[in-house]
């Protein structure tokens, strides 16, 4: 399973069902995309080892980008950024998905429910 930012969010804010779901994943995954948008909305370097320790700790495996993952991201881009207002952030996280043979964990449906080859799992807080 892949874990959208938006996951990690609910679980540091202490949400018990982002936190179980979580745990019950029997392989995390995150797209690079959503470390990076973590470690950017910390406001110090404290924040920063949080959640460096909360991913490894909990064993999560950040996928990287790849010529596949962008090439795809920017056809999601193209089709849907006009109609759905897809922005580049979730189409690269939902391409890392669908490279990666994974279902995608969010809480953000409206971001992703365009995208046909996307197995998407919603996220109910």
């Amino acid at each position: 399973m892949i874990f959208d930012t938006d996951m990690i969010i609910w679980v540091q804010r202490g949400n018990k069902k982002a936190a179980e779901l979580v745990d019950s994943a029997k392989e995390r995954f995150i797209s690079i995309l959503s470390y990076m948008e973590l470690q950017q909305n910390a406001n110090n370097k404290q924040q920063h080892s949080v959640i460096k320790d909360y991913l490894k700790e909990q064993e999560f495996i950040i996928l990287p980008l790849s010529e596949d993952i962008g090439h795809r991201a920017l056809i999601y881009v193209e089709e849907y950024s006009l109609s759905h207002g897809i922005s580049a952030i979730d189409a690269i996280i939902a391409a890392t998905a669908i490279e990666n043979h994974q279902t995608l964990v969010s809480s953000n449906a409206k971001h992703f429910r365009m995208i046909k080859d996307l197995e998407f799992k919603r996220f109910l807080p």
